[in-house]
């Protein structure tokens, strides 16, 4: 055991400084003292200063359990629903002791990486949760004023890799002060938590907590603790104080689908996004006033449309139903502005609305990438604004700088702002974050086309197996390469192929019109582009600056579609 010099306070031995006054714990004989195990800390504020409260996405279940080791939680529900609120006020206990606590002239935290949690109940189900606890716990953080915390797409590189984890290594590479990792394990209805803070200069635990709980019924206790907790660590907020007790949910099973729909939606292959989409389904189901999930299904069924896996038709107007029934349930959430915003512009064509419901979820939350991501690519770039379209999916890397739909996208940017090299590198760069994300291969065999490395762009693209996901997008890009370098005869086979592929999944009859358009053949061009317009294609907009599309732009019929569309000539 270790005990404070001053206060005679114990502390078991992973503890490096007192809770109560900051002196530096010594090695010593065990106090009289009757101290829990586990010690809340003191206010850090002046008395007169009143407690304020996280501007955190929550629900009912999210809480903490008692810290104390003679508590034990009654009842519940045994599955892991409860989990992300525990572990991030846990975490976020210990990142205040050593932030406001720490000795005179130590170094304070000013930055800071969670490692993917571990799941070590062996359950492969449960494998969701370790994304949906590193996330939730990331967002809690980035609201803390003047602190630097990776985003998620960084951290998420080390899960799997907690055995060989080298805390100076990851640090340099994010460019922390200290890395936060932890651990759970399940077995039964009783659960073992442990978390630990590291310091990334000395490589020392600056805090460090284990837990053996029995899953307890949290919900009719949640808001009295996560308030009793709020006013302990004094967590100071800018924007809006509603706390961190905003009640999402009653319902922990709906919380729990919630997280695997987030899981699923980050993957964005087709059968991870039908996976999300049902277990947002499910969650809504269970509370049907459940914000979150709604909005959950907004970017779902949008980006079905975007990426493209089904009939815009079939996708968008759920998403539009879904973000508006968010936004009746709570207008403050910047997401769901944001969906809204977004199927208002790739299916429904009205710009003027989509700025307003874009701007508004800026001005809710600007420090969410995915908002930015949408506003580039579904508003900014159609409507002519490439340049600030640029500037936005920047801002996304910047938020997110491994996010691989955000580097994507990025890519795109430049390419209909005619900044080819930028889009070769950027498209370079995705690709090589994982060569497996279909977006990456489109946009890096696009821009070397773009680039006039004809052979180039057919040597990438023909790596692609004919039995592959991803077949379609090298067989689209192979179609523009032969019809610009003029080879009719194979542009037409891969026409064929497309032709094929789209009995059994939705092609895009946008690729088609562009595949024509750079053929030469402007009335096939032209035929496509209406079923295109038919199906309310979310890349129709995008014949305003595709550069495939310049060889139609002197047509009377090009002029009339962008009328069609409400877009400026």
């Amino acid at each position: 055991m270790k005990r404070c010099p001053e206060c005679g306070r114990e502390y078991d031995n992973t503890m490096m400084f007192c809770l109560d006054d900051g002196a530096e714990l010594l090695y010593g004989p065990a106090a009289s003292m009757d101290e829990p195990a586990t010690a809340i800390l003191h206010d850090t504020a002046p008395s007169s200063e009143a407690a304020t409260r996280a501007q955190i996405h929550t629900t009912d279940q999210t809480a903490i359990l008692p810290i104390g080791t003679g508590d034990i939680a009654r009842g519940f529900d045994r599955r892991l629903l409860a989990i992300p609120l525990l572990i991030a006020i846990i975490a976020i206990g210990g990142f205040f002791a050593y932030r406001y606590l720490a000795p005179a002239g130590s170094k304070q935290i000013g930055s800071i990486a969670v490692l993917p949690f571990e799941n070590s109940s062996g359950i492969a189900d449960n494998e969701y949760l370790s994304y949906g606890l590193t996330d939730s716990l990331i967002f809690r953080l980035s609201q803390l004023p003047n602190l630097k915390v990776s985003p998620t797409s960084s951290v998420i590189r080390y899960k799997g890799k907690d055995k060989d984890i080298d805390v100076a290594q990851i640090a340099k590479e994010l460019d922390v002060d200290a890395v936060m990792s932890g651990r759970l394990m399940q077995v039964g209805d009783s659960l073992n938590i442990s978390v630990q803070l590291i310091d990334a200069n000395s490589k020392k635990v600056i805090w460090a907590e284990q837990y053996d709980r029995k899953m307890a019924d949290l919900l009719a206790t949640q808001r009295e603790i996560a308030t009793t907790i709020a006013q302990k660590l004094q967590l100071r907020l800018a924007g809006d104080e509603r706390g961190i007790t905003k009640k999402y949910t009653s319902s922990n099973e709906a919380y729990q689908l919630y997280l695997k729909g987030r899981f699923h939606w980050t993957k964005r292959t087709k059968d991870d996004l039908d996976k999300s989409v049902e277990s947002y389904k499910q969650a809504i189901s269970l509370d049907p006033n459940f914000a979150l999930a709604y909005v959950g299904m907004a970017e779902t069924y949008n980006s079905m449309a975007k990426d493209p896996d089904v009939a815009p038709k079939d996708a968008v107007p759920f998403a539009k139903s879904a973000a508006a029934k968010a936004m009746e349930l709570d207008p403050s959430l910047p997401e769901a502005h944001s969906a809204f915003g977004d199927s208002l512009a790739i299916y429904d064509w009205n710009w003027t609305q989509s700025e307003q419901e874009f701007k508004r979820a800026l001005e809710l939350d600007p420090n969410v990438s995915y908002i930015h991501l949408a506003y580039s690519g579904s508003y900014l770039g159609p409507t002519g604004k490439t340049d600030e379209a640029v500037i936005q999916a920047q801002r996304a890397v910047d938020l997110e700088p491994l996010a691989l739909i955000n580097n994507s996208v990025l890519a795109s940017a430049y390419v209909y702002d005619r900044q080819y090299d930028k889009a070769l590198e950027q498209a370079k760069k995705t690709f090589e974050l994982d060569p497996n994300f279909p977006l990456a291969r489109q946009w890096y065999g696009m821009a070397y086309l773009l680039k006039g490395q004809y052979q180039q762009a057919i040597d990438f693209e023909q790596q692609v197996p004919k039995d592959s996901p991803a077949r379609w997008t090298a067989v689209m890009v192979l179609a523009h390469v032969y019809a610009k370098m003029g080879n009719r005869s194979e542009c037409e086979k891969a026409i064929n192929e497309l032709e094929e592929i789209g009995k059994t999944r939705y092609i895009r009859r946008y690729y088609l019109a562009s595949i024509y358009a750079t053929l030469g053949d402007k009335d096939k061009a032209f035929a496509e582009l209406e079923k295109a317009f038919a199906d309310r294609d979310s890349f129709l907009p995008r014949v305003k600056e595709d550069p495939f599309m310049d060889p139609l732009r002197d047509d009377p019929r090009f002029k009339a579609m962008l009328k069609r569309m409400d877009l400026p000539e």
